[in-house]
């Protein structure tokens, strides 16, 4: 289970402290009381940015492992918020995604690069939509985009302080910003009314 590690340190700081070091749980979230051998549990490599760990903790009772995740870095995305953002920022000031894509990736091809993309915008919109509705004194007016935002509170980059502003929905959105499942894709259901492919029937 991912848990918030509250830092305003960058993915670059992170990484040059080694601040997993300092990272701590003071309590078992599952046993509060103690007495169920709660313990650190070493750390975990995530791929970038270069050499990032992350602190690990293990509940021997509840056959649980928490990790605490910075408030630099995406969750369930390699790399840092910082660069999530500015992906949203290049789409949002961009006239089509395909012109945004030309700028972003030069490593894969159009269709790759536009998945990849789209697959960060959706998530951020998503957790944006979320947080209107949940903190409506902060975001009321708002609109799910990273301008709106940044404007609301005169910020930027926007990412890291909303997961701080949010430490308490952090299970409910989803990743990059929190811990929360991914939204599930809708499913369309057939029309009963639509005729079948092939020549039109006779008059």
């Amino acid at each position: 289970m991912q848990m918030r590690f509250a830092t305003e340190l960058s993915a670059e700081e992170y990484v040059r402290q080694e601040a997993w070091k300092n990272a701590k749980l003071d309590n078992c979230p599952l046993h509060p009381k103690g007495g169920c051998g709660f313990c650190r549990n070493g750390t975990y490599k995530r791929r970038f940015p270069e050499g990032t760990k992350i602190a690990r903790f293990y509940c021997p009772k509840g056959h649980k492992s928490f990790s605490l995740l910075p408030d630099c870095l995406a969750s369930r995305l390699s790399g840092s918020l910082d660069e999530v953002e500015a992906v949203i920022v290049e789409v949002e000031n961009s006239t089509s995604q395909e012109a945004a894509a030309d700028r972003l990736r030069l490593d894969i091809e159009l269709p790759g690069i536009l998945r990849w993309m789209r697959h960060r915008v959706v998530l951020v919109r998503v957790a944006l939509s979320i947080l209107i509705e949940l903190l409506p004194s902060l975001f009321a007016g708002c609109t799910p985009s990273i301008s709106s935002f940044r404007s609301a509170l005169c910020l930027e980059p926007i990412l890291p302080e909303l997961r701080g502003c949010a430490s308490l929905y952090l299970h409910l959105l989803p990743p990059p910003l929190g811990f929360g499942p991914r939204p599930e894709k809708k499913k369309f259901k057939k029309n009963h009314f639509q005729h079948k492919t092939g020549s039109d029937p006779p008059v």
